[in-house]
């Protein structure tokens, strides 16, 4: 057992990351030997997997602080296993580094976006964090060429260092749709809506629709996902920006709702002007949706010609015009990014430091 996973990821709930590591670690679990590869459990992991190759360490006490997990308490016990790190959420241990997704560097892009002293204090620690990953990991792995080339640019680092392994929507397949979420908000069963799911940090561009509704008053916006800003600031946000009524706030959905209503939007709106990969549109096209994505960053490398495209910075855009606009099947798409590619490029990474 030369590689031992880190199960931090676990005991968040399920966003991109987390979607991104159980989908590979369950399939590592199926195409791996006995005991051939560990993960370490803590005692508030949610939803664990039934492995059945995969070693389970039991961590028997709660991850609390994930600074602490991963610099001092997971190095112990790679050195108490002889082992190196797995890590899929943008981490590294500094004195144990090992393979480590590192899925985008915002953090490092972005310092506007990063203005309270607590926001300024999450931009130091993950500046750090890319910087033990870029000069420190054994290996690399980033889920888009041009995030590949924004972290070569970035740290000068060889680019040999660096595997590309794509995000899927595979998992949507297995989701059934929950139609009860058209009972707790039954405007949307009434008129054709526009959806949109993420978390509020800045990237995601939440403005760019909050604009956009206010001088489109007959068109419907749905948007979902659990916020990064404290209650505070979000008041605050409210008060310099007052939400359109023609905008509905749905708070964090369960995937079924959410499948539930990407099959039904008139289309599903990611604006977001910087992304790694940018998984929730390939749940949409996955769904039978038509996507809208900004021309920006990742996102015209990963979907083509599948999706109608937005300048990120401009509102001012007919949305129903665009969407006659021809686009192409998303089948091909859908069989290229797989999570049964992608455990197999992570495996053969696993197998060339047994």
């Amino acid at each position: 057992m030369k590689i031992i996973i880190n199960g931090e990821f676990l005991c968040n709930n399920v966003s991109g990351i987390e979607r991104v590591a159980r989908e590979i670690t369950q399939r590592l679990d199926e195409i791996s030997m006995k005991d051939e590869i560990g993960i370490v459990i803590s005692n508030n992991a949610k939803n664990v997997p039934a492995y059945k190759n995969l070693t389970v360490i039991r961590y028997e006490k709660d991850i609390v602080s994930f600074p602490k997990w991963q610099q001092f308490i997971l190095p112990g016990l790679l050195r108490k296993y002889k082992a190196m790190p797995l890590d899929f959420g943008n981490s590294c241990s500094l004195f144990y580094p090992g393979i480590s997704f590192l899925h985008d560097i915002y953090y490092e892009l972005y310092p506007e976006d990063f203005k309270t002293k607590r926001e300024k204090y999450e931009r130091l620690y993950f500046r750090i964090l890319y910087r033990i990953i870029a000069y420190r990991a054994k290996k690399i792995v980033t889920v888009s060429e041009y995030s590949k080339a924004e972290i070569v640019s970035a740290f000068s680092i060889d680019p040999s260092r660096i595997s590309v392994v794509y995000n899927s929507a595979d998992h949507v397949k297995s989701i059934k749709a929950d139609d009860s979420v058209f009972q707790r908000f039954p405007a949307l069963l009434d008129a054709p809506f526009y959806f949109s799911l993420g978390s509020h940090s800045k990237r995601k561009n939440l403005r760019w629709i909050f604009e956009h509704a206010a001088v489109n008053p007959d068109s419907l916006f749905a948007i979902s996902g659990s916020s990064l800003i404290t209650r505070k600031e979000q008041e605050a946000q409210e008060r310099e920006q007052p939400l359109p009524p023609n905008v509905i706030m749905l708070g964090r959905l369960e995937d079924g709702e959410a499948k539930a209503l990407m099959q039904r939007c008139r289309a599903f709106i990611l604006p977001s002007y910087y992304e790694g990969f940018g998984i929730t549109p390939l749940e949409a096209l996955a769904c039978g949706a038509k996507v809208i994505v900004a021309k920006a960053a990742s996102l015209p490398e990963i979907y083509g010609r599948t999706a109608r495209y937005i300048d990120p910075f401009n509102f001012d855009v007919n949305l129903g015009e665009l969407l006659t606009q021809p686009a192409e099947p998303p089948d091909e798409i859908l069989a290229k990014y797989s999570y049964d590619k992608a455990a197999q490029q992570v495996y053969a990474l696993v197998k060339g430091f047994a």
